[in-house]
């Protein structure tokens, strides 16, 4: 027996040492080894489910005790899932991004933490890039541009962005993809799949699945980078009605799937109001234009840019005109929004602004909501009952309410679990790309201003109607969906006029009620 022990025992040292000396020999990254990025997420979530399995034993649920430890569980396991993302970096970060970017659907614990992701981005050597370059476009480096920074602008979930100059002398950012995200990704959907659905068996109400089916549909659009010019091209088109939008002109001659070249853009992130301040931008001017811009994408078009983090929002005062302008940049994520989703989502909107409560209900039942269409209109306005009740337009956001829609994001995680995978595919993003842009607004508080109510229903009025006159062929019953359209359309602008001489009229008292304190002291 002792003799066998140490036969098994010497043959599997020598495989081990083998092992050992090819994978120095070959110069491979463990890291690249789906077995060492399986086992490493295996070990978190086994982590992970421990945690949450006996943290609370003994603790009576509902008490102060028991919402302090979950609040504890929530910020350790965060934290380990954090960490798991920047270990195995690729489709996990974008993950992260994604489960960060849920501010009023997921925890504060969670969001908080993973937030940092967006800033945590892997970086390829400058070798790696000079091979994706060469290997892609068919050139060396040099042959194709008179500069080339080494230094990235900055390094995302999936490619890195460089500042280089042209033969001819402009100078374009070239976003690189990193050489090992493409091989890794549908595999690690497979383990991030797999992963999910023992979670779900140890935790019915940890129903998370469509992250996944999400990222399984989503990753190869964004890994192809002539998707993303594509897109860049018919944002640009769509909206080129709006003079302070700027998308970066797309160079086909030296892009390929992997290479995007584009024009360089200057400008400060969205969120940097003392950037703002010394430029002398306008915050509510910048919100007021996203909101055109996304409501205009949302409810007219039905296409609609997924991912407005503030690092792919710039603001600038443009140097010719002095006038600002918003350049929006990664166009890799987009939804496309079928036409009876968009006309069901217009009309809810507009049931939410004017708080009409059976039309809440009846568009959100037809969104897959259910018997969940009180927690849907919630989730969606990122309001309480109580606002959704009355109007979203109606009543301004205090933070006592902020707080409230936050608390109930935890307390409330198995019922918005459930929603999310009854809702149609096209709304995930569409949550998530209103908390990204509620994020801003939060940041430059601007939040549920009266111009975003507007801007909303002017598009909601307009697409609703455009969609009658396409269903109609009587030319009679055209004219009278316009005609109902203008009267509409000049109702919402009586009233934004109205919003504004009260403003004027305030402005002006305060400013004589000021003149005359200061005139008798």
């Amino acid at each position: 027996m002792a003799g066998r022990l140490l036969k098994v025992s010497s043959v599997a040292a020598a495989v081990c040492a083998s092992s050992g000396f090819y994978l120095y020999n070959q110069r491979i990254d463990l890291n690249d080894l789906s077995i060492v990025r399986f086992g490493r997420a295996a070990a978190t979530t086994a982590v992970i489910s421990y945690d949450y399995l006996t943290a609370f034993r003994d603790i009576p649920y509902g008490t102060e005790k028991y919402w302090a430890v979950k609040s504890e569980v929530h910020r350790r396991s965060a934290e380990k899932l954090r960490d798991l993302c920047c270990a195995n970096r690729g489709t996990f970060i974008k993950v992260g991004q994604h489960l960060g970017a849920l501010d009023y659907l997921l925890p504060e614990e969670y969001t908080s933490t993973l937030k940092v992701l967006h800033s945590r981005g892997p970086q390829s050597s400058m070798e790696e890039i000079r091979q994706v370059i060469t290997e892609d476009l068919g050139k060396e480096l040099e042959q194709l541009f008179i500069s080339f920074e080494e230094k990235p602008q900055g390094a995302a979930s999936l490619a890195q962005v460089h500042k280089a100059v042209l033969p001819d002398g402009r100078t374009v950012a070239v976003k690189v993809q990193h050489p090992k995200v493409q091989a890794q990704s549908s595999k690690d959907i497979i383990v991030m799949e797999f992963l999910l659905q023992v979670v779900h068996w140890l935790f019915p109400d940890f129903a998370f699945m469509w992250l996944v089916e999400e990222a399984k549909r989503n990753m190869p659009r964004e890994l192809d980078f002539l998707n993303e010019g594509r897109n860049a091209e018919k944002v640009a088109s769509m909206l080129k009605k709006f003079d302070f939008l700027k998308v970066p002109k797309i160079y086909w001659d030296l892009s390929t799937k992997r290479v995007l070249t584009m024009d360089f853009e200057e400008g400060g992130q969205v969120n940097d109001r003392e950037y703002m301040r010394t430029q002398g931008i306008d915050v509510n001017e910048i919100s007021r234009n996203l909101g055109k811009m996304y409501s205009e994408m949302i409810f007219v078009n039905g296409f609609v840019h997924c991912d407005p983090h503030p690092g792919n929002v710039l603001v600038r005062k443009c140097p010719r005109s002095n006038k600002t302008e918003i350049v929006l940049l990664d166009h890799g994520l987009y939804q496309v929004l079928n036409q009876d989703f968009r006309m069901d989502y217009c009309r809810l909107w507009q049931s939410l602004i004017k708080g009409d409560m059976k039309g809440i209900e009846r568009y959100s039942r037809r969104l897959g909501a259910g018997d969940l269409y009180p927690l849907f209109a919630c989730v969606l306005t990122a309001r309480s009952w109580t606002s959704v009740s009355t109007g979203i337009s109606q009543t301004p956001v205090s933070n006592a309410e902020d707080v409230e829609i936050r608390t109930n994001a935890a307390q409330y995680l198995p019922q918005i679990s459930d929603l999310l995978n009854r809702v149609p595919r096209q709304m995930l993003l569409l949550l998530k790309t209103n908390d990204l842009l509620r994020g801003i607004e939060t940041v430059l508080q601007t939040r549920a201003c009266s111009s975003s109510f507007i801007n909303m229903s002017r598009c909601c009025t307009r697409a609703i109607a455009s969609y009658k006159r396409r269903k109609t062929k009587s030319r009679t019953r055209r004219l009278q969906i316009s005609l109902s359209e203008t009267v509409s359309l000049w109702q919402i602008n009586l009233y934004e006029l109205v919003l504004w001489i009260r403003s004027s009229l305030l402005a002006r008292w305060i400013c004589s009620m000021l003149s005359c304190l200061s005139y008798t002291h």
